[in-house]
C-alpha cells in the first residue's frame, strides 16, 4: 500500500486511543452548542459486514463534521442485543434448546459480538465513547423501555390486537411512498392523531 498505510494507520489509531483523543475533544467543547446523532444500533449477531461498516462510517462523517464546525458532538455507540437475528444463529448452532437456554445462549452470543464489533468499528477509525456503550439487554435500558410503555398504555398508544404495525401500508407500493405527504387521517388500521379513540382508531392506538 502506498505511503506504508498498512503500518501507519494502525499506529495512528493506537495513538488516538492512548491519548484519549475523543475524550479530549469532548472536554474542549464542553460549553459549545450540542449536536446529538441518534444512532439506530446494529445487531450484535456477527462480524461487521459491508452494510454495517458503511452505515457506521457515514454516521462518523456526520459526527466528525459537526465537531469540526465547533460543536460538541458526543457519540454513544450501542447494540441491539435482542431478536431473531441473534436467536436464529444460536438455534442454528444448537438444536433442541429450551426457551430459557436460548435466552442464556443468546445473551452470551450478543456479548461476544459486542466486543468483536467494538474493536472492528474502532479499527475503522470511528470516534465514540466505546468504553460506555448502551446495550438493549442492559437492565437499566430495559427498565426505561418498561417505564415508557407504562406511560403509553393509559393513553391508548399501544397495539390492542395481534396485528402488524405496518399493516396500514398493505395497499401501498412501498413504505417510503406511504409516508410521503403524510396528513392527519385515520382508517381501519392507522390513526395519525392519538386523540382519536373511535373503534377503528383503537385497533392501532
Amino acid at each position: 500500500m502506498k505511503a506504508n498505510l498498512g503500518v501507519r494507520e494502525p499506529e495512528m489509531l493506537k495513538m488516538w486511543e492512548e491519548t484519549r483523543l475523543y475524550q479530549q475533544i469532548q472536554k474542549a467543547r464542553e460549553d459549545r452548542e450540542l449536536f446529538v446523532l441518534h444512532d439506530g444500533p446494529p445487531f450484535a449477531n456477527g462480524d461487521v459486514h459491508m452494510g454495517t461498516a458503511l452505515n457506521k462510517i457515514l454516521k462518523d462523517f456526520v459526527v466528525k463534521s459537526q465537531t469540526m464546525l465547533g460543536k460538541r458532538a458526543p457519540y454513544i455507540p450501542g447494540w441491539d442485543c435482542h431478536g431473531l437475528p441473534i436467536e436464529y444463529k444460536v438455534v442454528r448452532e444448537s438444536r433442541g434448546l429450551s426457551p430459557l437456554e436460548v435466552r442464556k445462549k443468546s445473551e452470551a452470543f450478543a456479548r461476544k459480538f459486542v466486543d468483536v464489533q467494538r474493536e472492528q468499528f474502532k479499527r475503522l477509525g470511528v470516534f465514540g465513547d466505546w468504553e460506555n456503550p448502551y446495550l438493549t439487554m442492559d437492565p437499566k435500558y430495559e427498565a426505561e423501555i418498561l417505564r415508557s410503555q407504562s406511560r403509553s398504555v393509559p393513553r391508548k398508544f399501544m397495539l390492542s390486537r395481534n396485528f402488524p404495525a405496518m399493516a396500514a401500508l398493505r395497499r401501498c407500493c412501498s413504505q417510503k411512498s406511504s409516508f410521503r405527504n403524510f396528513a392527519p387521517t385515520q382508517n381501519s388500521s392507522l390513526s395519525a392523531n392519538p386523540r382519536n379513540h373511535s373503534p377503528a382508531a383503537r385497533s392501532i392506538t
